[in-house]
């Protein structure tokens, strides 16, 4: 069988590799999360302002944007008493949401209506 070019232009990987980008998934997977790190595209932010925009509560935030740091997604730094919080990669973050909605285009409502991972799923 030959390789099409699409396959030729993709990187073989291993178990290891597809643990790890299932794992990056999963962090986006969240929708505070994700709004998160959507606004955080917009330039660096404390927690009182991602608190106020997204309204969602402190301890939501906080505990959303700790998985992100775990990640290796976000960095924090003290000013003052707040910690800012900024995208740790935001060009290649900006490049996979970019490529996430040219995705989303193609597929139209396929994915909401997915009856795994769908908007209307049992979870």
């Amino acid at each position: 069988m030959t390789e099409s070019r699409a396959d030729a232009a993709l990187p073989d990987l291993d178990q290891a590799a597809s643990s790890a980008a299932s794992c990056l998934f999963r962090g986006f997977a969240d929708p505070s999360r994700l709004a998160i790190v959507r606004h955080l595209l917009l330039g660096e932010h404390r927690v009182v302002d991602l608190t106020r925009h997204l309204g969602l509560a402190q301890s939501t935030v906080s505990q959303h944007l700790a998985c992100l740091r775990d990640c290796g997604l976000v960095t924090s730094r003290a000013q003052g008493r707040a910690s800012v919080i900024a995208l740790a990669h935001p060009e290649a973050t900006r490049d996979l949401l970019r490529a996430a909605e040219r995705l989303l285009d193609l597929t139209g409502d396929a994915v909401e209506l997915c009856p795994t991972y769908g908007a209307g799923a049992s979870r």
